[in-house]
């Protein structure tokens, strides 16, 4: 299988997305969380950094942020619009470790869902940090009560997008994330669900420590 298949992925402008404004602030929460003072922010590594909006905000916000993405459209954009910003071309298959060394947080929002390989992706989240370091991964939420909606309300098609080129291909549980991240070697493990009510949560957010 071709592991550059997401590098023709599209990206129309260098924008927060819709789903940024959810994830956002849960992110910024998280990162905030870890006791790092603004003046002592240090180096965050973005795992599918896109067009480059999140970095962006990171690095307004302090952070030192490093970030590959597949998309070689997704950088065009991220490099045009915030040169400043180290942003290159790579994905989860390649040897970001002794590109770019380790890193005390890596973050990667709304990617695992469409790699095709996720324990290579997870192995390769687990190598960029830190001994101690964190990840913070989110993705689309699916659970029962979620999934019965979607059912009863005729929305399956339209949440599973089998027509959206490059779009999801893997759908996730808070089951099956942690048993991802603990296979990888992750400890740790907890979640936090954000875009509505828990139990019909847009997306959900899975923190976890390296060891």
């Amino acid at each position: 299988m071709n592991t550059d298949v997401m590098a023709g992925y599209r990206w129309s402008s260098a924008a927060l997305t819709h789903s940024h404004r959810y994830l956002l602030p849960a992110l910024l929460r998280e990162l905030s969380a870890l006791g790092v003072s603004e003046s002592e922010r240090g180096r965050v590594f973005e795992l599918g950094c896109g067009n480059g909006s999140v970095a962006r905000v990171l690095a307004q916000q302090g952070w030192d942020v490093t970030g590959v993405d597949p998309s070689s459209e997704g950088i065009a954009q991220a490099n045009a619009n915030w040169p400043q910003l180290k942003l290159f071309e790579g994905s989860a298959y390649d040897d970001l470790v002794t590109r770019f060394g380790r890193f005390p947080v890596v973050t990667s929002l709304e990617v695992v869902e469409h790699v095709y390989f996720p324990r290579q992706y997870a192995a390769t989240l687990y190598s960029l940090l830190e001994p101690g370091g964190t990840a913070i991964v989110s993705t689309p939420y699916h659970g029962y009560w979620k999934n019965l909606a979607l059912a009863l309300t005729g929305k399956m098609d339209a949440h599973f997008t089998a027509l959206w080129d490059h779009g999801h291909i893997k759908f996730w549980s808070v089951k099956t994330l942690s048993e991802l991240l603990r296979e990888a070697g992750f400890k740790d493990i907890r979640f936090e669900r954000v875009g509505r009510i828990p139990a019909l949560a847009k997306s959900m957010i899975a923190i976890a420590r390296k060891p």
